[in-house]
């Protein structure tokens, strides 16, 4: 603040017409430029302080912002990897568990994400995360994907999502990747239970990737025909992939999904 108030005083002593007293130099920017207009300083003057002012503003809110940025660094708890993309065919970190684990740490900190409309063409989306501080920096990071087209049934031919899950799929996906990037985490591998089958490496296990595959398609899922369709799609990869066991709990998972929606009494996947 003294720097400041230094290099206001030799702005004044520049342009001061000679009646004009001395500032005072415990005077913030602000109070500068009002004693300055009340004095009837030149507009000159005026423009040069009101320019100091808000550099020194500026600069302030930049060190608050990178000060708070490293205390919720410091605090940050890990967060886990608790989806599976079929797209990009890689793990991810769901945008609920990301926001759900860091916001209360952020908002101790004066820190807050953002993500503004996204811009779409017909096969790509661009989507920014801003991370912004209560003091007014802002900080930001843009990333472009493909829309995440659901995988077509190899029995049925047709697609097990419509256009508008696509592009929340994708819309929701790079809001999970800039988040991670602008706040400088990265998600551990997830850990859902397998029954002790896992490999204790902390990779997910073909039956955690099938377990986070199916859930995504039974809440994607809005009739009978969605809810039918998946298990003769995935069903011989699923039992290829899996022990018994474990192929029996994926069909568990979409008879249930089937009874939610109270469908008719046909069984996906009823060849067994």
């Amino acid at each position: 603040m003294n720097d400041t108030n230094e290099k206001l005083q030799v702005v004044d002593k520049r342009f001061k017409e000679s009646e004009s007293p001395n500032l005072p130099v415990s005077a913030s920017p602000n109070a500068v430029v009002m004693m300055a207009m009340q004095k009837g300083y030149t507009p000159e003057l005026i423009e040069k302080m009101m320019a100091l002012s808000e550099r020194n503003d500026a600069n302030e809110a930049r060190k608050a912002y990178f000060e708070a940025v490293a205390a919720f660094k410091a605090e940050a708890p890990p967060v886990k990897k608790d989806k599976y993309n079929t797209f990009f065919k890689s793990n991810y970190t769901s945008l609920g568990n990301l926001l759900g684990t860091y916001n209360p740490v952020l908002g101790r900190h004066g820190l807050s994400v953002s993500f503004p409309t996204p811009e779409q063409t017909e096969t790509s989306m661009t989507v920014e995360c801003r991370l912004a501080h209560r003091m007014g920096h802002i900080e930001a990071i843009t990333m472009t994907a493909p829309i995440d087209k659901a995988a077509i049934g190899k029995q049925s031919g047709e697609r097990s999502r419509n256009p508008l899950q696509d592009i929340k799929s994708t819309f929701t996906y790079l809001r999970s990747a800039t988040c991670e990037a602008i706040l400088g985490v990265a998600g551990t591998e997830g850990t859902i239970d397998d029954d002790g089958n896992g490999s204790g490496d902390g990779k997910m296990t073909p039956f955690e990737q099938w377990e986070i595959k199916a859930k995504e398609a039974i809440e994607a899922a809005r009739t009978l025909e969605d809810i039918v369709r998946f298990w003769p799609d995935n069903s011989a990869q699923i039992k290829k992939e899996l022990k018994k066991a474990e192929a029996a709990k994926i069909y568990d998972m979409v008879v249930a999904r089937k009874k939610e929606l109270k469908a008719g009494e046909r069984v996906p996947g009823a060849e067994g």
